[in-house]
């Protein structure tokens, strides 16, 4: 049985599409990687001095059939010690860290190689990247977009831009996002007015505002509560650069 022969002519078309194929691909992957680079540049630079309308995880919740209770304002129209108990409660080194804290990062893997329960040392400008710009969940690499991502945010805001936004836009209660909404919401009251126990008790239930209630506390938000209100009193000059 005779074997059919290549077409030289043929093969070589073949190859020649293949090759324009891969190059389009390559071409269009280039595009797409410069293109979220500058968005993602954008983002963080307009941010700087625009409020954000509306973030990732709030489109998620609106999909999941969730309202959106959200207000802006700027940190003068906040009472001083909603930023200082959260601060106190989420990462007590703001002032001094560039975006990541290493030395709580070396903190927490030492205490995981005692013996002890890994937590999570994730700071406010990371904690601001997250719901800014990605996607709930963990993964390596939704973290190293998240640390980037914080370090490009600590360069181009000063401190109180980014505790400015962030308690703009995290979640305080389910559908409730930021500190007017979450004021209003719990406290019947502007954020101008919270007293300094009721932004402890608002900074306690940050870790999972789906769960707890600052506006009706359990025992365990009321002792978080004076743990941060205790934490407070002893950050001193450490709050300097929110004024």
């Amino acid at each position: 049985m005779k074997q059919a022969r290549l077409d030289p002519m043929r093969h070589d078309r073949t190859e020649r599409r293949r090759t324009g194929l891969l190059r389009r691909l390559w071409r269009a992957i280039k595009i797409a990687v410069v293109a979220l680079a500058a968005l993602w540049a954008g983002g963080i630079l307009a941010y700087r001095f625009v409020d954000p309308p509306m973030t990732p995880l709030m489109l998620l919740r609106l999909g999941d059939g969730v309202g959106i209770n959200h207000a802006s304002i700027g940190l003068g129209q906040v009472a001083a010690s909603l930023p200082r108990a959260v601060i106190a409660a989420e990462d007590n080194r703001f002032c001094q860290h560039h975006g990541i804290d290493f030395a709580a990062i070396q903190d927490a893997i030492d205490e995981h190689e005692e013996g002890r329960a890994l937590r999570g040392a994730s700071t406010i400008t990371m904690q601001l990247a997250r719901n800014l710009f990605l996607w709930p969940g963990g993964g390596f690499a939704r973290k190293g977009i998240e640390a980037a991502t914080a370090l490009a945010i600590d360069v181009a805001w000063p401190k109180r831009r980014q505790i400015e936004v962030y308690l703009n836009i995290v979640e305080w209660a389910p559908g409730v996002y930021g500190a007017e909404a979450a004021a209003r919401h719990h406290f019947r009251k502007p954020a101008a007015q919270l007293t300094a126990r009721e932004s402890a008790l608002l900074a306690a239930v940050l870790p999972s505002p789906r769960r707890w209630s600052a506006g009706q506390p359990g025992g365990y938000v009321q002792n978080r509560a004076d743990i941060i209100q205790q934490r407070v009193g002893q950050l001193g000059p450490l709050l300097a650069c929110i004024g």
